[in-house]
Parts: structure tokens; C-alpha cells; sequence
């Protein structure tokens, strides 16, 4: 067996194992991007925003009352906590009056912030617990019609989808990191079969003039 033989095929080898690498990665991003999931939601307690926070590991969350445009929403509409983090409501002062209270067969939490007020800066807590695990879908009693709706997922028991960006829960988001690996990915794996190529069809006859 010639030299160029073996070199041809130790750097075969070494290009199979670099695509198979990258091949490997690109699989393990596609993976993680597909695991990214939200709790499923009732229908309608998107509400008027449909903003969602994953506020997991945080000890408190702010929820405004009467966001968006017209003073109609909560903002975020949607929020997953863990177990013992306290949720502050707190009053924009726009839209009316408004409170928050659990739908009626809406879920485990007992939201009730009382008779609904206006005034800017009032503010309603609830420290969740134990009692409150899964999906809670609230509203504003007043402006239940118009849609002043929100939803409350409390702990890991809840049922997921698969997510994507804008809000869309059907979809699978990818993130930004993955997407450029992706990219990165490809034109490497281009890249070494290219030159393998290259090797393989002139690595010899260039080795011999080099010796000539």
C-alpha cells in the first residue's frame, strides 16, 4: 500500500469523524430547542395581551391590573410559578374598576381580590402553595365580556405543550444559539467533505510532482 493510500484515508477517517460530530450537535440543539414548553392554557385566559413569564425560581411576581391600550388587561396574562412564590396584583388605574377572581370551576387557586376599585397603586397578594398545584384560569368580574382574562400555573404538575415564538403554542421554537450552531454546523460539515474531495482526487498526483 502506498503512502498516498494511508494519507488518503487517515484524513477519510478524520473528515467522517468531524461530520459525524457535527451531525451529533446539530441533533443535540434540535433536541434542546424542541424540549421548550408552557403550560396549556385554558382557552381564553390569553386575555387581551396573551404575554406569558416563566417566573419559575423567582421568590415574587408583579402582575399589573388594567394594561394594555384601553386599561382591559393583566399584564402578564400568564405566569408559571413555583409553590410558595407571592404574586402582587397591583392597580394601574386605568380602564375602571377592576379585581381579580378565579372563573367559576377555573382551577385549584382561590383567586378573590374583593369588590372591584380604580385607584392606581392598589394591590392584591396571594403567596401560592401545595394546594394551588396546576392551572388556574382568572378575570376581572367586570370586564369579563371584553376580555380582561389571565392564567396562573402553579408548580411542575402541569400539562405542557411545545411552544414557539409570538406566542403560539403549537409551534416548536428554536433558539437563536441553536439556529446559528445549525448554520455553523452545515457549512463545516460542506466545508470537510469539500476538501476531502479535493484530497481524493489530486492528493496523489500533487504528492508525486512535490517528490519530482
Amino acid at each position: 500500500m502506498s503512502s498516498d493510500d494511508v494519507s488518503r484515508r487517515a484524513f477519510m477517517r478524520t473528515a467522517g469523524g468531524a461530520a459525524a460530530a457535527a451531525g451529533a450537535a446539530t441533533a443535540t440543539a434540535g433536541t434542546a430547542a424542541a424540549q421548550e414548553v408552557a403550560p396549556d392554557w385554558p382557552s381564553g385566559a390569553e386575555g387581551n395581551v396573551g404575554s406569558y413569564t416563566d417566573a419559575r425560581g423567582q421568590d415574587s411576581v408583579t402582575i399589573s391590573v388594567g394594561a394594555g391600550d384601553q386599561g382591559l388587561a393583566f399584564d402578564p396574562t400568564l405566569v408559571w410559578v413555583d409553590e410558595g412564590t407571592t404574586i402582587t396584583w397591583e392597580w394601574t388605574g386605568n380602564g375602571g374598576d377592576h379585581n381579580v377572581q378565579t372563573v367559576e370551576d377555573g382551577g385549584p387557586a382561590s383567586l378573590d381580590s374583593g369588590d372591584p376599585v380604580g385607584e392606581e397603586g392598589y394591590t392584591y397578594e396571594y403567596e401560592t402553595s401545595g394546594e394551588d398545584a396546576g392551572i388556574t384560569h382568572y378575570h376581572c368580574v367586570p370586564h369579563t365580556t371584553v376580555g380582561m382574562h389571565g392564567g396562573l400555573a402553579v408548580g411542575e404538575d402541569v400539562a405542557t405543550v411545545e411552544t414557539g415564538g409570538g406566542g403560539e403554542s403549537n409551534a416548536v421554537f428554536v433558539p437563536d444559539a441553536a439556529r446559528a450552531l445549525g448554520i455553523a454546523t452545515f457549512i463545516a460539515m460542506v466545508s470537510t467533505l469539500g476538501l476531502a474531495f479535493v484530497f481524493m482526487k489530486y492528493g496523489g498526483t500533487i504528492t508525486r510532482q512535490d517528490q519530482a
